[in-house]
């Protein structure tokens, strides 16, 4: 299986895992929240909508056009943060996201 299947994978287990707990936005947000400049928009977003607005149509345009892929990504932490105290059943969002995080950094 390509790499670019693996990452593609992941990317619908993500999608899957947040309509599943409920986190996953059926409006976007203004275009201006997108442009933010900050890592994770962290101040225009939640991560929530950074996963499903920015990163997740980013990687699948990359994954598309077999474009280079990140070499790191390291969003698992920032999930666990996010989902901290919020009782929400996220063990299998943070699965796919350590399997993310494992596939761009050359783990697999």
């Amino acid at each position: 299986m390509s790499h670019y299947h693996q990452v593609a994978e992941v990317l619908i287990d993500i999608e899957a895992e947040m309509r599943q707990i409920g986190c996953w936005d059926a409006v976007a947000p203004a275009p201006q929240a997108l442009r933010s400049e900050q890592p994770f928009a962290v101040d225009t977003l939640s991560f929530a909508q950074w996963l499903q607005f920015v990163f997740i149509p980013k990687m699948h345009f990359l994954v598309a056009e077999q474009q280079g892929l990140p070499n790191a990504c390291g969003i698992t932490p920032m999930a666990q943060e996010y989902f901290r105290g919020q009782q929400l059943p996220v063990a299998g969002l943070l699965n796919a996201l350590v399997r993310m995080d494992e596939l761009l950094g050359g783990k697999r």
